[in-house]
């Protein structure tokens, strides 16, 4: 393996659902000799796309997980991760972009920017991440890239450049322009692989001229050299163009947009160019990581292959032999039999096989230099741990998790299926950082967390499929909250006397809603009235009382104790004493602050052909959905809301019935919000024949 940085690029591919990604993946390990022959995502040869390597993935024609390839291309080599599009598996993306460099955004001629597009391009701000656009499917009817390249400035504000036009649209489309060398390239051969290059016909060459004036405008803002050219009207090279286009890119002050069809094999070769030409190594990208024994002061990384071990453990994977961990390496040279530390838990572990992945299939390497993406067998430790050599003491900053919002539970069938149901959690909640589990005290189930419905169906179906356990599941259950509406003041005094020395602790002050947070404890105690010692205690009491409101059994958020007095005893105060006057103080001050219940509030986009555009408004108004927006985009119409995740649930099959199966949706958690009474109502009826049927049994 020839160690050129500079000849390295990490990059992923994202998009809304359905845009194409895994596809486009498909046609690139295809161009690069990376496969023989093109499998499709619904394919009917029963083989999938190479990087839907899992069986479900094959199923539903959906990426479930991320899968890391690599590939080479004129000299470069690029590795891939494919990413899923559904919402659910969030957290896919977020740890796929945690360890990118570049990427590739896919957006649908015709659909355009969707609500998942706009999810991704989120996630890639949030990481700084470099991208250029691909805008697929320009052989479809109705594919329009010019209001694409505009609803990209529009909708995500990105400084959108066209880099290429292309050669007729729909049925029509047999090319792309290239604005760059002003040449049309057609793709000829069964599968596009002969590239064909011609002078640009008469009627389109006014178009290309037109858009070349406005891509060398956009890019002249980035090179003196380039303007200087302009000013004094020489010929400019194409040189300049990309080198202006690449400075642009790298700072994410302009998105260079691509055209073709991924499923008709056209535009793929010179994205690939694209990639190589303008996005980044990782010389060129700053990582940096929190010193831990100096306040977490951010250190820069080198991305020296000389320098000690800084590495990223971004993805767990249960493989036939074991755990297989993808690590990036950022510094230092990652190879078979060195010694590293697991910074979160101080564990020394030595490396022992070192591979890289293709798909589901791997080769064995020797090393994993500074700037590479491998994989390592056998080492134990969860998604987001940070591997060093002993002797310094550094982490990569960790990923953004959001928190779940519904939860299932799961009973086993018989004893063989428990067992191989705690395998699988185990492995799980290793896996994805998302899925949660926990077993509730009262009523002994086993409850699973995640972040949707599809995200807690995929795996309870992978538990039966990989782990052979047989479960059955209960009804799906919405992460509701408590909080209070307004101040309430307390005053507890907590006296136990037994014979020896007795309890006593009193505590005084008030609790309000807060805006910013789930708790914040304040001390205001003056005069010492609780001595310094017992204050913790004091938090701690109170903090008990979050995990299980008063009013209904709910987690308790936005609250804020302030404590300003009380009283404790020489001999009789303890700790014990006072963490029980605090739980006794919250109580009385709950009690009084009309307490409330919150529900998780779903941000649902649903695009639907528009005659069905008043049947699916009326199904999102039935189901408590609050609309926010509509838009009709040619023949299809977008409407965005926001719906109760407590209403959501069979909405799939609701709609796929009344829109003839045309009409998607996607849905992610957007807020929380107030139960309206009657709901509050019901839900207490639900949880007191809950709690006899216990009290029965």
């Amino acid at each position: 393996m020839k160690n050129d940085v500079h000849k390295v690029r990490n990059i992923g591919i994202s998009a809304h659902i359905d845009s194409g990604k895994t596809t486009l993946t498909e046609r690139i390990l295809f161009y690069t000799k990376r496969i023989h022959a093109i499998h499709d995502v619904k394919g009917k040869d029963g083989v999938g796309a190479t990087m839907d390597s899992m069986e479900l993935e094959k199923e539903r024609g959906i990426t479930i997980a991320s899968a890391a390839t690599f590939c080479e291309w004129h000299g470069h080599e690029i590795n891939i991760i494919d990413t899923p599009g559904h919402v659910d598996f969030t957290v896919e993306v977020e740890r796929s972009l945690r360890v990118l460099d570049g990427a590739i955004l896919v957006l649908c001629s015709v659909g355009g920017v969707q609500s998942q597009s706009i999810t991704v391009d989120q996630q890639m701000k949030r990481y700084k991440v470099p991208c250029i656009a691909f805008i697929n499917k320009c052989d479809r009817s109705g594919a329009n890239p010019d209001r694409v390249i505009s609803q990209l400035k529009s909708k995500l504000g990105h400084n959108a450049v066209a880099m290429q036009i292309p050669i007729g649209l729909g049925i029509d489309f047999r090319g792309v322009i290239d604005l760059v060398t002003m040449k049309a390239i057609y793709f000829d051969g069964d599968n596009g692989e002969n590239i064909r290059i011609e002078s640009i016909q008469e009627s389109l060459l006014e178009k290309a001229t037109a858009k070349r004036e406005e891509l060398i405008d956009a890019a002249s803002m980035f090179s003196d050299e380039l303007t200087e050219a302009i000013l004094e009207e020489k010929e400019i090279s194409e040189d300049l163009i990309l080198d202006a286009v690449r400075r642009g890119t790298l700072t994410r002050k302009i998105t260079p947009v691509f055209m073709g069809s991924a499923y008709k094999n056209k535009g793929v070769q010179p994205l690939l160019d694209a990639v190589t030409k303008l996005l980044p190594c990782p010389a060129e990208v700053k990582n940096e990581a929190l010193d831990m024994d100096n306040n977490e002061t951010p250190v820069t990384l080198s991305g020296d292959s000389d320098k000690p071990i800084v590495a990223l453990a971004f993805k767990l994977e249960d493989g036939p032999y074991g755990q297989l961990t993808y690590i990036r390496n950022y510094q230092g040279t990652l190879a078979r039999g060195s010694i590293i530390v697991n910074t979160r838990n101080g564990k020394k572990v030595k490396v022992g096989r070192v591979v890289r992945m293709h798909a589901d299939q791997m080769e064995d390497i020797e090393a994993i230099p500074a700037g590479y993406i491998g994989a390592l067998f056998g080492i134990d430790c969860a998604s987001g741990d940070t591997f060093v050599s002993p002797g310094i003491n550094l982490t990569m900053t960790s990923m953004f998790v959001p928190d779940p919002v519904i939860s299932l539970a799961i009973v086993p069938k018989d004893n063989k299926a428990q067992i191989n149901m705690s395998k699988a959690l185990n492995r799980f909640t290793k896996e994805d950082p998302t899925f949660k589990t926990f077993v509730d005290n009262e009523t002994n189930e086993t409850i699973i967390e995640g972040m949707g419905e599809l995200h807690l169906e995929v795996y309870v179906e992978r538990m039966r499929r990989e782990y052979g356990a047989e479960v059955t599941t209960g009804h799906p259950r919405v992460a509701y909250r408590e909080t209070i509406t307004r101040r309430a003041e307390f005053d507890y005094t907590h006296k136990k006397q037994t014979g020896g020395a007795g309890q006593y602790g009193r505590v005084a002050g008030y609790i309000e809603p807060a805006a910013e947070g789930d708790f914040i404890f304040e001390n205001r105690i003056t005069g010492g009235s609780i001595p310094t010692q017992f204050i913790s205690a004091c938090e701690k009491g109170f903090k008990a009382c979050l995990t299980k409101g008063p009013k209904m059994g709910f987690p308790v958020t936005g609250i804020k104790i302030v404590i300003n007095d009380g009283a404790s005893h020489s001999v009789d105060s303890s700790e014990m004493a006072f963490q029980a006057a605090a739980r006794g103080a919250f109580l009385q001050g709950y009690a009084k602050a009309k307490a409330v219940i919150h529900e998780p509030i779903m941000k649902v986009v649903v695009e639907t052909p528009t005659e069905f555009q008043g049947a699916v408004m009326g199904l999102l108004n039935q189901r408590r959905g609050m609309i926010v927006g509509s838009q009709d985009e040619g023949h299809m119409s977008v409407i965005e809301s926001q719906v109760p995740l407590a209403e959501m649930f069979g909405f799939s099959t609701v709609l796929r019935s009344s829109s003839q199966g045309q009409a998607q949706f996607t849905m992610e958690f957007a807020l929380y919000r107030p139960v309206p009474q009657s709901i509050a109502e019901e839900l207490i009826e639900t949880a007191a024949k809950q709690k006899r049927s216990r009290t029965m049994n």
